[in-house]
């Protein structure tokens, strides 16, 4: 479908959606005659969290994403599901007890509650969380069930700098820490892989699992960058890997070749987590690192690569960072087509019997 959906006119592409609307309301589970291999959640109430006028953590984060969904066609290859609430104790597997109750009761009648110099929460903020962390875990349990093969999980605020105890960097639950520790906890899996390519280091990810050997955690960020962390791990299941500003897709390729993917092989995860954010991108002035959207598509299909080997194919993803809104909805794109790999000719193929019919 994408091979052609791309090739054709916009007003065309548009009655390929139309066309396939109708589809999806015959059979909302087997849309064009196969069971659907991706996942795609996310909330209303996510995009109701708002920082105020000019923060670059946005709503109109998620409505580009999901503009693009629909331009590009992807919106209707993929099975829609809207992100739960998080659990309590699914939060308290990651997270204090005392910070969560703080959180809790920090949520503001009216405006804004500053949670630290750059992170803010509204009367809307704390469900918004909830959701952003209760979409991993549904991910996980969609692609545990077999329900999908793959998940994305557009949804805000980002988790990756959430630490045990501590809020920051527009983060309140750490939403991919979450997910995978419902896998090892709920389903008993032995080898959870994150990884993590957005431009600043995965501090909040790195507190919570440094050390459990349960747990290989890769990153890639910009260094020295905020937060100014992961130069000097020692836990033995901690990749960090810092690029230098300037840096650019073959740079980063390189370090993911030679420090992300022999890691990743020798431990063989069960399933694979993925905190995506697309800040690195070299349209996005939040730092200096110059990648396009091609390197996401990239990485992306490696790391499909090892699911495949190791973990039945199993990726969920979900959104951090990545504030131009043009690049990052390209982005996204790009992510998620790389999950579609070789469906693409099938995929292809059922739109054109679609239209003919």
């Amino acid at each position: 479908m994408l091979v052609y959906a791309n090739r054709v006119s916009l007003p065309a592409r548009y009655y390929v959606y139309v066309a396939l609307q109708a589809c999806k309301r015959q059979d909302p589970e087997n849309k064009l005659g196969y069971k659907m291999a991706i996942a795609y959640i996310t909330h209303h109430d996510c995009q109701l969290h708002d920082m105020g006028p000019g923060h670059p953590e946005q709503p109109a984060r998620l409505s580009a994403i999901n503009n693009r969904m629909i331009a590009s066609g992807l919106e209707v290859v993929m099975q829609q599901y809207d992100a739960p609430l998080a659990k309590r104790g699914q939060l308290e597997a990651v997270h204090d007890p005392d910070y969560i109750d703080r959180i809790f009761t920090s949520t503001p009648a009216q405006g804004l509650a500053w949670i630290d110099a750059d992170t803010a929460m509204n009367r809307c903020s704390l469900d918004a969380a909830l959701r952003a962390a209760g979409a991993v875990v549904l991910g996980v349990d969609l692609v545990m069930q077999g329900k999908a093969k793959q998940v994305f999980c557009a949804v805000r605020p980002p988790g990756h700098h959430a630490e045990r105890r501590r809020a920051m960097g527009f983060c309140l639950f750490n939403n991919i820490a979450v997910g995978a520790y419902h896998a090892i906890n709920h389903y008993g899996l032995e080898r959870v892989a994150i990884v993590d390519f957005d431009v600043h280091h995965g501090n909040g990810t790195e507190d919570i699992v440094a050390g459990d050997e349960r747990i290989l955690f890769c990153s890639t960020f910009q260094h020295p960058f905020y937060p100014y962390t992961g130069s000097g791990s020692r836990a033995t299941n901690v990749v960090n890997t810092p690029l230098a500003a300037g840096s650019n897709g073959t740079d980063f390729r390189q370090a993911v070749t030679s420090q992300w993917l022999p890691r990743l092989e020798q431990f063989a995860p069960e399933l694979m987590l993925i905190s995506a954010g697309f800040d690195a991108h070299q349209a996005d002035d939040m730092a200096g690192l110059n990648l396009v959207d091609s390197d996401y598509a990239w990485v992306t299909r490696k790391l499909c690569e090892q699911a495949d080997m190791s973990a039945q194919s199993r990726i969920v993803s979900s959104l951090e960072g990545g504030y131009e809104l043009h690049a990052l909805a390209r982005s996204v794109e790009a992510h998620i087509n790389a999950f579609l790999g070789d469906d693409l000719f099938e995929r292809s193929q059922a739109v054109l019997t679609a239209l003919d019919s």
